[in-house]
């Protein structure tokens, strides 16, 4: 029988994320060093994309979103958007496992509604926005923020200054 040690960097040692480990294995699902890595980089960074994981386990994208669907085949993670724009977070149940029910709420973010208010707030207390603040603010990827940008744009509710990489939103002309 071959054994190998695993140590993921994080801070203290997590005895919940080393459990699901041990049970994953005891049921006969274990767990391969690519889906642990993943899983530990989502329980601390909350969302990830195929870039992300692939960077992290040093493979290509294609690499990362088997790894990421096995993963959700095992209810262990949840996808989230579509194509390009897809990103990844830790299931409900997994929170749940891990002792952090209310992580699950905050890593599965706001809705579209709730996004666009925060987005328009932020436009009214500073001015304007670009697309790297709505990434921060409502944890979205790039390919995401840009649409729901485009989307608030189009419909007047902000104006586009400036193009490609310069380019940010203020309040559309009264």
């Amino acid at each position: 029988m071959n054994v190998v040690r695993l140590t993921l960097q994080g801070g203290e040692a997590n005895l919940a994320f080393t459990t699901l480990v041990y049970k994953q294995n005891r049921e006969g699902q274990p767990l391969s060093l690519d889906e642990m890595l993943a899983l530990n980089h989502l329980q601390h960074e909350r969302l990830a994309d195929a870039q992300s994981i692939g960077r992290l386990i040093q493979q290509g994208d294609a690499r990362a979103r088997a790894v990421l669907g096995r993963l959700v085949e095992k209810g262990l993670v949840e996808a989230r958007g579509e194509r390009r724009g897809r990103s990844y977070i830790l299931s409900a149940s997994l929170y749940r496992e891990l002792g952090s029910p209310a992580g699950y709420v905050r890593a599965s973010g706001f809705d579209k509604i709730q996004q666009e208010t925060m987005v328009l707030q932020y436009v009214q207390a500073h001015g304007r926005v670009a697309r790297r603040d709505v990434v921060e603010l409502c944890s979205l990827s790039e390919d995401q923020a840009s649409r729901l940008l485009r989307r608030l744009s189009t419909e007047g509710k902000l104006k586009q200054i400036g193009q490609k990489r310069g380019a940010y939103y203020g309040e559309p002309d009264a």
